[in-house]
């Protein structure tokens, strides 16, 4: 029942992006991630171990006509050095079968020209959900366009107690308070099939 439910919620989240593009998809300002062309890593600094993980399946789109981003990380797909690491981050921390994805809502806040060439010093506002928690956020990063593709690069920290993550009082040394996220996608016209 429950990858049931995984499964139709995923399929309502794309076709409510593929809604999104559909409406301005004839005018080309609709730009979705290429097939692994996202990279979304986290680390956390420890005095024990440091840990790391690495997402390459995050669903991103972006909508250069009114600078809308959407961005769907599906939490089980961060994978770990140590696959206990990898089992205590699912079902400890991120109880990722309760809260299967973290979604970004926001509005490239600059105004770009995506007609030419360049990279673009931008900022980013709007409705980062984790573990169940929402929080209007602001993040700073670069947009690059080249040919028909735009680059995305974003580092940012997220204060874990902020989205409710608890860490077990025996591991509280373990884990740091505060988590640095490192985004980079490669975007590249959406082209209906």
């Amino acid at each position: 029942m429950l990858i049931l439910s995984k499964t139709i919620s995923m399929r309502i989240f794309i076709l409510l992006c593929l809604y999104m593009l559909a409406n301005t998809q004839l005018r080309g300002q609709i730009f979705k991630a290429k097939d692994g062309g996202t990279i979304i890593s986290f680390y956390s600094k420890s005095p024990l171990e440091d840990i790391e993980a690495v997402n390459k399946g995050a669903i991103v789109v972006m909508n250069t006509n009114t600078n809308d981003i959407q961005v769907r990380v599906t939490i089980q797909n961060f994978k770990f050095k140590n696959g206990l690491m990898e089992e205590h981050f699912n079902e400890n921390y991120m109880e990722s079968q309760k809260y299967p994805n973290a979604i970004f809502k926001g509005k490239v806040n600059e105004k770009t020209d995506f007609s030419k060439d360049g990279d673009h010093k931008v900022t980013v506002t709007g409705k980062m959900e984790i573990h169940g928690v929402t929080k209007e956020e602001t993040y700073a990063g670069t947009l690059s366009k080249k040919g028909n593709e735009i680059t995305v690069k974003c580092k940012f920290k997220i204060k874990v107690a902020d989205y409710g993550i608890q860490v077990p009082s025996l591991y509280v040394k373990n884990i740091a308070e505060v988590v640095d996220i490192d985004v980079n996608t490669t975007l590249e016209p959406f082209v209906k099939k």
